[in-house]
């Protein structure tokens, strides 16, 4: 007996024992759970407060949006009602006013009672006209609000486009001949500088090109890495003319100069997109060179030398100053012409523009004789 007895204290012990542990660890997982609930609490009270400042900053926003523009919509209606009250002769001229600020030319060039008509036997060119570039007065002229075709003078708006959509380090990246531009090169029989068809050529190549033997793989080529296409890059000249001042009188349809009817100018306005030219570095750089070389390449080792024949033709003869940048031009409906800049007497610049000569030839003594003529006699 006293043995079972024994073993039942023992028993009775250890289920307390095991009781307590229990109790114990019951106490503890409910500790636990009181943290985490606490910890939920906390962390979704700041979530809540959160939520608060970002939809207040946001209500802010709404709200300093609305009343700016409730501030603008009463000034642009006080605005309205100011101008209502106006006369109406009152309110035309200020839009007309307006309008004429808009259609300010950039650049403009006026005449004198000294402005001289050219009615040299000598001059065979039927359209021309010589300005003064220093004070943009027009010295003598013919023709010169007549509508002509500029022919290949029209590259001096090709690059002068080209020049201010790139940038300085686009010079040196390079471009792939295609087909399509050797092709339309040969099919109007334009001039070429000789790229072939895949040869990859730099754009400062594609720049002298355009210029100096009016190379037509050249400019549309340089047409298609600036503007994406031909037909991009005459929207971004005839933007350009709009900008000059001169799209009244003056749309261009391609970038190489082929006829198109709808291809036109005058005298004025190209001597106005020389003006333009002339001041943007690139242009006047490669517009002066007599000579360049192209990057050689796979198909062209030793590279292409290209020439502005018009510039080395006159550098001998006696004008009586120095003509420094040229481009010429050749097509049926306009015979052969030319745009031309030089220094003379005491450093005074002069541009001269003709059209309408029997020869390359001819078109070059026809501005030397105009710029000795009619210079001298001021």
């Amino acid at each position: 007996m006293e043995s079972q007895f024994e073993d039942h204290e023992e028993y009775t012990e250890y289920a307390d024992d095991y009781r307590q542990r229990r109790q114990m660890r019951r106490q503890r997982q409910q500790r636990i759970r009181n943290q985490q609930r606490r910890r939920r609490l906390i962390y979704l009270g700041a979530a809540g407060v959160l939520l608060i400042l970002l939809l207040s900053v946001l209500i802010w926003a709404i709200q300093s949006r609305d009343g700016k523009n409730s501030s603008q919509a009463q000034k642009n209606q006080a605005a309205e009602q100011k101008n209502q009250k106006q006369p109406a002769k009152q309110r035309e001229e200020a839009e007309e006013e307006s309008a004429a600020e808009s259609r300010t030319p950039v650049y403009q060039f006026t005449t004198t009672p000294d402005t001289a008509v050219i009615d040299l036997a000598e001059v065979i060119s039927t359209h021309a006209i010589l300005i003064n570039e220093s004070t943009d007065t027009i010295i003598a002229a013919k023709g010169m609000d007549e509508r002509i075709f500029p022919a290949s003078m029209t590259k001096v708006l090709t690059v002068l486009v080209a020049a201010e959509q790139l940038e300085q380090e686009q010079l040196d990246d390079t471009f792939v001949i295609t087909l399509d531009i050797t092709d339309y090169a040969y099919t109007n029989e334009c001039s070429i500088v000789g790229f072939a068809n895949g040869e990859e050529v730099t754009v400062r190549d594609l720049f002298y090109g355009t210029i100096l033997p009016s190379g037509g793989d050249a400019a549309a080529a340089l047409a298609v890495y600036t503007a994406g296409s031909q037909e991009a890059f005459a929207a971004l000249m005839n933007a350009k003319l709009e900008e000059l001042g001169i799209a009244d009188s003056a749309h261009f349809t391609n970038c190489v100069g082929l006829y198109d009817e709808n291809h036109y100018c005058t005298v004025y306005d190209m001597a106005i997109i020389m003006k333009a030219a002339l001041q943007n570095e690139l242009c006047r750089e490669i517009l002066s060179a007599h000579t360049y070389t192209t990057s050689p390449t796979a198909q062209h080792p030793q590279g292409i030398t290209i020439s502005n024949w018009f510039l080395r033709r006159i550098e001998d003869k006696d004008t009586r100053g120095i003509v420094q940048c040229a481009k010429t031009g050749y097509i049926a409906q306009s015979q052969n012409c030319a745009v031309s800049y030089g220094t003379f007497a005491d450093q005074t610049p002069y541009i001269c523009v003709t059209t309408g000569s029997t020869s390359s030839w001819r078109c070059i003594y026809d501005h030397v004789e105009i710029y000795t003529r009619y210079i001298s006699a001021q």
